[in-house]
């Protein structure tokens, strides 16, 4: 039975990584656009302000990059970065972060209301290390492997 599902679901992971960066990227993208021009909610950080309006640029240029596939694993991996960094800064309370719990659950609970930025430093931790997935700007940039008629020629010692 298991083997039999497996075998299904195989055949729509790289469909299935597709919709997750494109979904994933959007509402980053969105989280930055929301920093440096206010929209769609809230209202723009103003421009060059420590660390917000920089972590508005990288959200909304590695977003951008994620939800479109292009140059997906570098981009993520900023992300990814961005949001560790994100976390132990302002939601981590040994360092930095507001007087709050420790476990990364909503403030209103006693926590440190890190869960979203701990979700998102591992997702793009896995489009880092997956890549961008068959419907993506990456994947029409790979190339293909050619056939050749003749064999390469190799020069030096490995050519005798």
């Amino acid at each position: 039975m298991t083997t039999n599902l497996d075998a299904r679901l195989a055949s729509y992971s790289s469909p299935v990584l597709s919709a997750f960066r494109i979904i994933f990227g959007l509402l980053f993208t969105l989280h930055g656009s929301m920093k440096l021009f206010g929209w769609p909610l809230g209202a723009a950080i103003p421009v060059g302000t420590w660390p917000g309006w920089w972590a508005g640029l990288i959200e909304f240029v590695a977003g951008l990059l994620v939800l479109v596939g292009l140059f997906t694993r570098p981009a993520a991996f900023i992300a990814a970065g961005e949001m560790a960094v994100a976390y132990f800064w302002m939601h981590w309370p040994p360092l930095e972060g507001p007087a709050a719990g420790f476990w990364p659950f909503d403030q209103q609970l006693g926590g440190n209301g890190g869960e979203l930025t701990i979700m998102y430093c591992f997702a793009f931790l896995l489009l880092a290390t997956t890549g961008a997935g068959a419907l993506s700007v990456d994947a029409r940039r790979r190339p293909t492997a050619r056939a050749t008629a003749e064999p390469r020629r190799r020069f030096g010692r490995l050519g005798r």
